[in-house]
């Protein structure tokens, strides 16, 4: 069992994404040492980390913003939601993907009392 009980979002997209790069950044390193095409090499590589990072995102190796439930903190475990997209995730509306549709036509919330009686009108004193 895991020493901490909560979503550290270690994903294989995840993994993936950084180990590709910090190779890039490692070929720009050398870029900047002396080897000039190095740098821009290096940087297409960490580019290149960007796109593997969504793209296996949207297969469902990444995660959705905010925690997930335990049973689904495992590496292993796929995102079964990632293709309708996931509701607030950038990477999702960039690809066309909105996520389930929030619902407009519910009641809103009502405030607790301490936040109603600091944002109520104050009362009018000339009487």
């Amino acid at each position: 069992m895991s020493g901490h009980q909560h979503d550290e979002g270690h994903t294989i997209a995840g993994w993936t994404g950084c180990v590709i790069a910090t190779a890039g950044a490692a070929v720009a390193g050398a870029g900047i040492c002396g080897w000039r095409p190095g740098i821009w090499l290096g940087l297409g590589v960490m580019a290149s980390a960007l796109l593997v990072t969504w793209a296996l995102h949207l297969a469902g190796w990444g995660k959705p913003p905010g925690p997930r439930p335990a049973d689904q903190w495992a590496m292993k475990v796929r995102d079964r939601a990632a293709r309708h997209g996931h509701t607030g995730c950038l990477g999702c509306r960039l690809a066309g993907r909105r996520g389930a549709p929030r619902r407009t036509d519910a009641a809103p919330e009502a405030m607790p009392a301490d936040i109603a009686s600091r944002t109520s009108a104050p009362a009018d004193l000339s009487s």
